[in-house]
């Protein structure tokens, strides 16, 4: 079978094209892409195509461009293909990003890829991978770690992006345009020890082959299989997100918890995934964050919660998990109404707070706190912790660090800016919701007290 023949095949076993499509070629100059543009352009009127060329500069190699542009363009125009050039600044977003520089040239690359195919109402767009970039891939991703998706390799379709040479082997590129006289460039980043793709291309498959001389084939057939299976078990995934979520937003999803519990773990884990990747403000959860959550689904108590590198926190309750990377809650500052009800809403409460002759309880430091009126300091502040805070908690003897309290009160990290702290002049005089202060506390017979109710806060 010769290459188009191969190729005719692989567009119509993928239905890359139906028949009609504008489709916009991503050219470099380099063999793949020559290869690509050679082979659409003979299938053309095959399959009614309108076809055209971009050339993207990565700012990488200024010397080489101008070369490079005027090699595509003159090669575009000898088959009556439009082309087209476009910039872009990979430097800039790889220091912006803290990413490496072949990545981010893959991101920016994409991206001006779909801006034009959205300017030129293109249908499809196509790509020059093809069958060792396929062996490359699938040996980086294994040995930087990747699960059953990443060693399925690169798709033949991905949404309008489409690869027609994904079946075709380096050589057979080579030798196609050798038979028809195209000539093609060099890039030079391809030479380049410091990337691993090319350390893997010069170095270890050529090692592999001594192995098993089919290894690219053979790395490229596993690839398929897993990309099967990978679908497969996308298609019970999606069948169990539809009873998952309960909320989702930019920073924040809320997952039913019973559903999470009894499912199975590969299907729980690339649900996590999926829900984690789909919510913006979450894209920095990797798969070792993802245990983390389950181990906190499987054996955590409500109310447990972890915390993630870059602010991310996964909150397990009764009947949801939260997984957030939006900013902890902090209190603001109050003046406590005496009498009447100070509406604390970032805690989610109000203190509703009376004037009585006479205490008929003291109060639990929970739910209710009673003072003397005479030992207090009007009026009274309600603000957050601050640091170095202290205070007397009730029933002790002598102080104790706010934090230390907070500590002993399994108080979450991301709660304790949240919690009401009530001060009498510059005491603070009861931690709101948990213990008043011994210093304050009210003696039998005391006339003229305080009565501080917490009520829940009113939507």
């Amino acid at each position: 079978m010769n290459i188009i023949e191969k190729v005719r095949k692989t567009i119509r076993q993928h239905a890359m094209l139906h028949g009609g499509e504008t489709v916009l070629v991503s050219l470099s100059g380099g063999p793949d892409s020559v290869c690509l543009l050679s082979i659409l352009n003979a299938l053309k009127d095959e399959f009614r195509l309108f076809l055209f060329a971009l050339y993207i500069d990565h700012g990488l190699r200024p010397d080489e461009v101008p070369r490079e542009v005027d090699f595509c363009r003159r090669l575009a125009e000898g088959m009556d293909i439009p082309f087209e050039t476009l910039s872009v600044d990979v430097r800039g977003l790889s220091e912006s990003r803290g990413i490496g520089i072949q990545e981010a040239a893959r991101m920016l690359r994409y991206e001006a890829l779909g801006q034009k195919a959205i300017l030129h109402k293109a249908d499809r767009i196509a790509t020059g991978h093809h069958r060792d970039d396929q062996a490359e891939t699938v040996l980086m991703r294994l040995l930087r770690g990747s699960g059953m998706r990443g060693l399925s390799g690169i798709p033949p379709v991905r949404g309008k992006v489409i690869r027609p040479l994904i079946e075709v082997r380096r050589e057979e590129i080579i030798n196609y345009l050798h038979e028809r006289g195209l000539s093609f460039l060099h890039d030079s980043s391809n030479l380049s020890p410091k990337y691993l793709r090319n350390r893997i291309r010069k170095e270890l498959i050529p090692f592999l082959t001594r192995f098993n001389p089919s290894v690219v084939d053979t790395l490229s057939r596993t690839a398929d299989v897993l990309r099967e299976e990978d679908a497969y078990l996308d298609i019970k995934t999606t069948k169990a997100l539809m009873r998952l979520i309960t909320r989702k937003g930019d920073d924040t999803v809320e997952l039913f918890l019973a559903p999470l519990e009894n499912m199975e773990k590969v299907i729980l884990r690339r649900a996590l995934r999926r829900v984690i990747d789909e919510t913006r403000g979450l894209r920095g959860i990797g798969l070792e964050h993802v245990e983390e959550i389950i181990g906190l689904i499987r054996d955590g108590r409500a109310g447990d919660r972890i915390y993630l590198p870059g602010g991310f926190r996964a909150i397990k309750g009764y009947a949801t998990l939260e997984i957030t990377s939006r900013e902890p809650l902090r209190l603001g500052e109050y003046e406590l109404k005496v009498p009447g009800e100070t509406v604390i809403k970032e805690a989610g409460i109000v203190l509703v707070a009376t004037e009585e002759e006479e205490a008929d309880d003291f109060g639990n430091g929970k739910t209710a706190a009673v003072f003397e009126r005479e030992m207090l300091c009007l009026p009274l502040r309600i603000r957050p912790r601050r640091e170095g805070d202290w205070f007397h908690p009730f029933g002790m003897e002598g102080r104790k660090k706010i934090h230390d309290f907070f500590v002993d009160e399994k108080i979450p990290r991301d709660m304790r800016d949240a919690v009401p702290l009530l001060l009498s002049g510059e005491d603070i005089i009861w931690v709101v919701g948990y213990r008043t202060d011994e210093r304050y506390r009210v003696r039998p017979g005391s006339k003229g007290v305080l009565r501080i109710e917490v009520k829940k806060g009113r939507s």
